[in-house]
């Protein structure tokens, strides 16, 4: 079996951009500059928390979405799939009737993030549910429900670049 190789987390950027990101870590000072900009974790610890600030997000951005049947937070996504989150929508046949039913699941490497970026990721799974491929509709939908998104994704991904890097998360539950 063939070793997997870490995702790269800043593929789609410029060269020079991600050597910067990747020269900030070997001087350990990208640490120092994400907690200076995001100071703590959020308070967001349990499914029942997620799937309520999940909600409230939806609620104010796409209220005519179909209904939500599960959010969690999932601790295989990111070793399995390289995936930080995930939404599926699945229709069955019952009966006379077809029913819908739609999931998002969140990698549990955001249970010790910052609000933002939780928020971030929340987004990106809820636009989703509108637009299916990551396009220039999807993007405008992100940016319409996080105007900040697209720095937040960033921001997002050099931290996972720390995270392989150095194995030393910057929040934690107490913090």
């Amino acid at each position: 079996m063939r070793p997997r190789t870490a995702p790269d987390y800043l593929a789609g950027y410029p060269p020079a951009l991600a050597a910067q990101v990747r020269d900030l870590i070997g001087q350990e000072r990208l640490a120092e500059l994400l907690l200076r900009k995001y100071p703590q974790a959020h308070g967001v610890r349990t499914d029942k928390a997620l799937y309520d600030y999940v909600q409230d997000i939806k609620g104010e951005f796409l209220r005519n979405a179909g209904q939500l049947s599960k959010v969690a937070f999932d601790s295989k996504l990111q070793v399995i799939q390289h995936a930080l989150g995930t939404h599926t929508r699945i229709a069955r046949v019952q009966g006379a009737k077809l029913k819908s039913k739609c999931e998002i699941r969140v990698a549990t490497v955001f249970r010790d993030m910052p609000e933002a970026f939780l928020r971030m990721i929340v987004v990106h799974e809820l636009a989703h549910i509108r637009e299916r491929e990551h396009d220039k509709a999807f993007y405008q939908l992100c940016c319409h429900m996080e105007p900040d998104y697209h720095q937040l994704e960033f921001d997002v991904r050099a931290y996972l670049c720390h995270l392989d890097a150095t194995d030393r998360p910057l929040w934690s539950a107490a913090a």
